[in-house]
């Protein structure tokens, strides 16, 4: 007969958890502060402006403002707002992924003259604040006279979000092509695949955790960029959400719709906060696997 096994349950350690008390007190109270914030922002999204400045948004007095929203996404102009961004956000991520991830691939697993100078001049281009180098790309773009276009305006903020995350993307990623098994390129080669066709069949695609995480954190910057579209972006046809929610905000002065800003902020806020609700397990075992290993 099998013996039955019997499962053991760890004892907790209380001396250990009280060590780790204030450490968890401090998580707790930033977690309470911001989903109290949110709860806040949620429900003056779904109020009026009078009940705000009165103090009521939390109790609804005049009841739930779905309209806020409709309103919102399209005389306020977030509809706009928001598509560029996502137009901006997709095409940038989908690029750098496949500029970068080759790039990195060749950096970890091939030995070269200039190796590890490419490494060391992307991790120090990392380091370049790009407030140093706005003034003479803008002076480039604007010789070309491409600025009252719109269609060449958004192909530059494109170009210019992924030049600007290439070096990031691929020293991220090279971690992990760095930490793959060779056994799997070995099998690959001795079934006769071709270096080319073992990247895009084999090797891409184990590094899927590292390349999932990275266009998080790239889709994530460049929804939330601000500078460049502030430069870059000379009309509401162009701009971003970070440089439309600004505007929005100017102008309450003379509006005074509140309600449908903090409506706005929602709207705005919604595409990152699914991303990490849903692909957080993702983010958190890209990050940890890329340093393991």
């Amino acid at each position: 007969m099998a013996k039955e096994k019997k499962i053991v349950k760890d004892k907790i350690n209380w001396k250990k958890e009280l060590k780790l008390a204030p450490g968890y007190i401090i998580i707790l109270l930033w977690v309470a502060f911001t989903l109290m914030l949110l709860g806040w922002i949620l429900a003056a999204s779904l109020s009026t402006t009078m009940d705000i400045f009165a103090g009521k948004a939390l109790k609804f007095p005049t009841g739930l403002h779905f309209e806020n929203y409709a309103k919102a996404w399209g005389s306020g102009g977030v509809a706009t707002f928001f598509m560029n961004s996502l137009l901006y956000s997709v095409i940038s991520c989908t690029l750098l992924i496949l500029i970068c991830a080759p790039a990195a691939y060749v950096l970890a697993r091939f030995t070269f003259i200039g190796n590890k100078i490419i490494q060391t001049g992307f991790v120090s281009a990392m380091g370049v604040p790009i407030t140093m180098i706005v003034l003479p790309l803008f002076c480039l773009v604007a010789n070309m006279g491409i600025l009252n276009n719109v269609v060449a305006s958004k192909a530059t903020l494109i170009f210019l979000y992924i030049g600007i995350n290439i070096p990031y993307t691929t020293i991220f990623l090279l971690t992990f092509f760095a930490n793959l098994s060779r056994t799997y390129e070995e099998a690959a080669a001795i079934d006769g695949c071709p270096p080319v066709k073992t990247f895009w069949k084999i090797m891409f695609l184990m590094a899927q955790s590292g390349i999932v995480t990275v266009t998080i954190f790239n889709f994530i910057n460049i929804w939330n960029e601000y500078f460049l579209s502030l430069i870059f972006a000379n009309s509401d046809e162009l701009r971003p959400v970070a440089v439309g929610l600004y505007g929005m905000l100017q102008s309450m002065q003379y509006t005074g719709n509140w309600a449908g800003m903090f409506a706005a902020v929602v709207i705005v806020f919604l595409p990152t906060f699914i991303l990490y609700i849903f692909l957080s397990e993702k983010i958190i075992g890209g990050v940890t696997g890329g340093i393991k290993g």
